[in-house]
């Protein structure tokens, strides 16, 4: 008999593909369960996706521009690799109309995370990571809201820290921005444009659904709030903003994610492409696909 979270496998030989299957399938049960509350939808935590592992996700954004009103909107889709697991790496590109009249493509993102500290326990753990990021932009800067996620050009790096006990899960991150836009090096625009910020976060997040875990068919339900906050370094004007941004997300059959999020402004003195949005993402993982033959 081999135990493994919430699995026990009996009566199949060690050869048996059956057996094969439902280890995989614990695996990833296991840890869907342990860190469901910690999958937060507008930040990473500390820990990684299973090793080995391949997710598709595609993601949906739409706001109402604070120039005129007009609704705008931003496509984005993502593929992460769980490399083992100390190593995930994502890599995704954006569509929008934000920036032009018509929906086209506008940059694309590279984003590593090195997970360096792990204390585990039953039903609770403290994890620390190491992230950057770099992001290509085509769009030419317009605001002061530093944005890697397709609105700038530039590189960030920081520190992420994640606790979980039972059924709640509380993030804490902090990372620094570098725009490295042309106008960077043009004096005409040093006095105009922010080009350096610090962002945070604080994210927690409850484990609602199943009040008791049957079997992996079961569907997960969280909720979530998240503090996101930046603010501009060496630059008079402009200097902050923070957003809350709650959201719900359901997990099915321990594969499939979807969430469903709005992100309002608290407080502000940055004029911004826009104060609120809403998030729409689905995500589908593939277990053991980077397997080694």
């Amino acid at each position: 008999m081999i135990k493994f979270g919430f699995f026990s496998l009996t009566a199949f030989p060690a050869n048996s593909s059956t057996m094969k299957q439902l280890f995989l399938i614990g695996l990833l049960w296991a840890n869907l369960t342990g860190i469901a509350q910690e999958l937060f939808p507008c930040t990473e935590p500390a820990s990684n996706m299973p090793a080995k592992s391949l997710s598709a996700k595609s993601t949906a954004m739409f706001q109402r521009d604070n120039r005129g009103g007009t609704r705008t909107q931003r496509y984005t889709p993502e593929l992460m690799f769980g490399l083992n697991k100390a190593w995930m790496v994502h890599t995704s590109v954006s569509f929008s109309d934000m920036h032009q009249s018509s929906l086209a493509w506008e940059g694309a993102r590279l984003y590593a995370k090195y997970r360096f500290l792990s204390h585990d326990d039953v039903h609770k753990h403290f994890r620390m990571a190491g992230f950057g990021m770099a992001a290509y932009s085509r769009n030419q800067l317009e605001y002061n809201e530093i944005n890697l996620f397709g609105d700038q050009s530039g590189v960030e790096g920081g520190l992420v820290a994640t606790q979980l006990m039972n059924k709640f899960a509380v993030s804490a991150s902090a990372g620094w921005n570098e725009v490295l836009n042309k106008a960077r090096n043009d004096k005409n625009l040093v006095d105009r444009y922010a080009f350096q910020s610090l962002n945070y976060s604080l994210s927690a997040g409850y484990l609602l659904l199943p009040v008791e875990y049957k079997d992996y068919n079961q569907t997960n339900v969280n909720l979530y709030v998240e503090l996101l906050g930046s603010r501009n370094i060496n630059f008079e004007r402009e200097k902050y903003y923070i957003d809350l941004a709650p959201a719900v997300q359901a997990i099915f059959n321990s594969t499939a994610k979807l969430n469903v999020g709005y992100r309002f402004q608290v407080a502000s003195d940055i004029s911004r492409l826009g104060r609120n949005s809403f998030t729409i993402s689905f995500e589908y993982i593939f277990l053991n696909a980077l397997k080694n033959h």
